[in-house]
């Protein structure tokens, strides 16, 4: 079944399915954690809308490319257009907030890497993209100071504060802007706290966001 963006109230989402736009290492411990170096701007990569599948539904690993790590990130679902966009009219933009997996082939990555060869084959597979429901932004007080959280297999595995992020979320939204235009319907990853993993079939992963949603996912 193809994938379809949903709010978490019920609500019909009229917005397509479009690009998700990614931010690595914007979080200066999972940059430590990798080791790799911490950016001074962002480091943005793209995933295709082929990449896009419910949480809710069971997660298939690729069987090709090795280890795949989850990366819990917040997820931030564009309503109207943004075009070199300033940082204080971003956020207006917004048609909701979720979760989401980046999943990531990590062998396959750091072999791209050593090759200086671009990450998509280990990024922007079919299905690397889980997302949750959406919910509205007047549903989270505060974007720039909310955290949320993966525990997997009941145990607690990522914490991620907005506040935290090196690159804000409303500035990250600018600086995507300046590059690609953002459409309705895409969605903006915006960066991995410290404690990704690899995934094995039968995981169990329990994500939150504030105190406004609330997601289980399950590795087949």
């Amino acid at each position: 079944m193809p994938y379809t963006h949903k709010f978490s109230d019920g609500r019909k989402c009229p917005l397509p399915a479009g690009k998700v736009v990614c931010v690595g290492r914007n979080y200066a411990d999972h940059a430590r954690e990798l080791n790799n170096p911490v950016p001074d701007q962002p480091l943005l990569f793209i995933k295709p809308a082929t990449a896009l599948v419910a949480m809710d539904q069971p997660l298939p690993l690729p069987d090709f490319g090795g280890d795949c790590h989850f990366e819990a990130e917040l997820a931030v679902l564009i309503g109207s257009p943004l075009t070199r966009a300033e940082a204080d009219t971003t956020l207006a933009a917004v048609a909701g907030y979720g979760l989401g997996l980046d999943l990531t082939l990590r062998e396959l990555q750091s072999e791209l890497k050593q090759k200086g060869h671009p990450w998509e084959m280990a990024k922007a597979f079919d299905g690397s993209c889980p997302l949750s429901e959406f919910v509205a932004p007047e549903q989270l007080a505060d974007v720039e100071d909310c955290e949320y959280r993966l525990l997997l297999n009941g145990q607690p595995q990522q914490h991620g504060q907005t506040r935290h992020m090196i690159t804000p979320v409303s500035a990250l939204l600018a600086y995507c802007s300046r590059y690609f235009t953002l459409m309705p319907g895409d969605v903006v990853l915006t960066g991995t706290p410290a404690g990704v993993g690899r995934l094995q079939s039968g995981d169990e992963l329990s994500l939150s966001l504030a105190n406004c949603l609330q997601v289980s996912a399950v590795v087949r």
